[in-house]
C-alpha cells in the first residue's frame, strides 16, 4: 500500500516537533516570581544566576541543610526561622563556637529588591552575602570546598545539582547560587495591608489612622499630624535602601556603616530595615535593644539622642510647637494606631508557605 507524500511530510513534521519540544525542555526551567506591581520592578538578579525551578528546589534544601556547618548542628534556617519571618527571636544569634554574633539577625524578606546586605551594607549581591555566614568562623564555620565535598557523597545532591546546573559536580559557587535563588523567592506580599491595597480588606479606624500617621509628615504650624515613617521606610514595600543614624546613642558603641566606608559621616548609620512582618521579628534594632514595638515607638517619640550624624528626618520634626525637634509628640492614641498599622503588615501566608518550609520535616 502506498503512503502519500503528504502523510509522510506530516509524520516528519510531527517527529521533528516532538524532538524540538523535547530539546527545549532540557535544562532548568525558568521560575517566575510573582509580586504586586506596587513593589516596583527594580529587582536585582545577576545574569549568571537566573532563578529556576530546579535551582530554587536545591536552594531550599541547602537552606535547611545542617551539613553546611562545621558542627553539623546549624543551618541557615536555625537563625532564620520561617514562623518568625526568618529571624530567630534573639538579640544575638550564636554560631558553631557558641559565641554571640555582633549584631541582630535580619529578616529575610523581599530580598529580590535588595542590593547591599547586612546592617552596614558591606556586601553587594545576595550571592556574596550567602557565602559570609557559611564560612565565618563564628557562624557556620565551614569552607565552601568542604561543604561541597561532604554533599557530593549524597546521591540526592548530585541529582539536584545536575538538574539545577547541568552537572553533578558540586561546587561552592553552586551552593551559594542555589541558596540565593531560593532566598529571592521569599516574597511577602499578602498581609492585610496588601489586601487593603488590592481592595479586598477594610482596615479599622485605628489602622487607617495608623496608615495616615505612617505616611504623614508632622507640621505643628499647620496642625498636621504625622510620624514621618515613610521618609525612611518608603511606600508599600516599607523598604528603601538607605542608611540612617536613628538616634539610638549620642556616642554609638557600634559605628555601623563607618566601618565600611571609613567616613565619619557614616558613624552610627545602619541599613533601614523592611517593616514587613515587623510584629514577628523582635527584638529590634541592630543590637536587639528593644523587646517590643511599643519600646520602638517610645524611642522615636520621646528618646531620640542627638549626634553629629543623626538623620535629618529626625531633626526639627514634631507634632507640637513646643517640640525640641527630637520629639515627635504623638499621643498615646496615635501610638496605638501606629501599632495597629504595623500589625497589618504581618503576612500569615508568608510564614506558613510550604514552598519556604523545611523539607527535612
Amino acid at each position: 500500500m502506498q503512503v502519500s507524500g503528504y502523510k509522510i511530510l506530516i509524520s516528519i513534521l510531527l517527529v521533528a516537533g516532538l524532538s524540538i519540544a523535547g530539546f527545549r525542555r532540557q535544562g532548568p526551567e525558568p521560575l517566575r516570581i510573582d509580586y504586586p506591581a506596587y513593589f516596583g520592578n527594580r529587582t536585582f538578579v545577576p545574569d549568571d544566576n537566573p532563578t529556576t525551578v530546579e535551582g530554587v528546589a536545591l536552594g531550599r534544601r541547602l537552606f535547611y541543610e545542617k551539613k553546611l556547618s562545621a558542627s553539623q548542628q546549624i543551618s541557615c534556617g536555625t537563625c532564620h526561622r520561617q514562623e518568625l519571618a526568618f529571624t530567630d527571636g534573639k538579640a544575638f544569634s550564636t554560631g558553631v563556637d557558641g559565641s554571640p554574633q555582633p549584631r541582630n539577625t535580619m529578616s529575610l524578606v523581599n530580598l529580590l529588591w535588595v542590593r547591599n546586605f547586612f546592617w552596614d551594607g558591606r556586601v553587594a549581591g545576595l550571592e556574596m552575602q550567602a557565602a559570609v555566614p557559611l564560612t565565618n568562623a563564628h557562624e557556620m564555620g565551614q569552607s565552601l570546598e568542604v561543604s561541597a565535598a561532604l554533599l557530593s557523597k549524597e546521591v540526592v545532591y548530585r541529582s539536584l545539582f545536575s538538574k539545577a546546573f547541568g552537572t553533578d559536580s558540586l561546587t561552592g559557587e553552586g551552593i551559594v547560587k542555589a541558596l540565593s535563588q531560593f532566598e529571592r523567592t521569599l516574597v511577602s506580599a499578602d498581609a492585610p495591608y496588601d489586601r487593603y491595597l488590592r481592595g479586598d480588606y477594610q482596615p479599622t479606624a485605628a489602622e487607617l489612622n495608623g496608615i495616615s500617621l505612617f505616611y504623614g509628615n508632622p507640621d505643628a504650624a499647620r496642625n498636621i499630624r504625622g510620624a514621618g515613617c515613610a521618609h525612611c521606610h518608603g511606600g508599600p514595600k516599607t523598604y528603601i535602601e538607605l542608611y540612617h543614624n536613628n538616634g539610638l546613642d549620642t556616642i554609638p558603641a557600634d559605628s555601623g556603616r563607618e566601618k565600611v566606608s571609613g567616613q565619619s559621616y557614616d558613624r552610627g548609620r545602619f541599613r533601614v530595615v523592611s517593616l514587613r512582618n515587623i510584629a514577628l521579628t523582635a527584638p529590634y534594632m541592630h543590637d536587639g535593644r528593644f523587646k517590643t514595638l511599643e519600646e520602638v515607638l517610645s524611642h522615636y517619640n520621646e528618646h531620640i539622642k542627638p549626634s553629629k550624624t543623626l538623620s535629618p528626618f529626625l531633626q526639627g520634626v514634631g507634632n507640637s510647637n513646643a517640640s525640641d525637634g527630637l520629639t515627635l509628640g504623638l499621643t498615646d492614641r496615635e501610638k496605638k494606631d501606629l501599632l495597629a498599622f504595623l500589625h497589618i503588615l504581618t503576612d500569615s501566608t508568608f510564614i506558613t508557605d510550604k514552598r519556604f518550609s523545611d523539607p527535612f520535616r
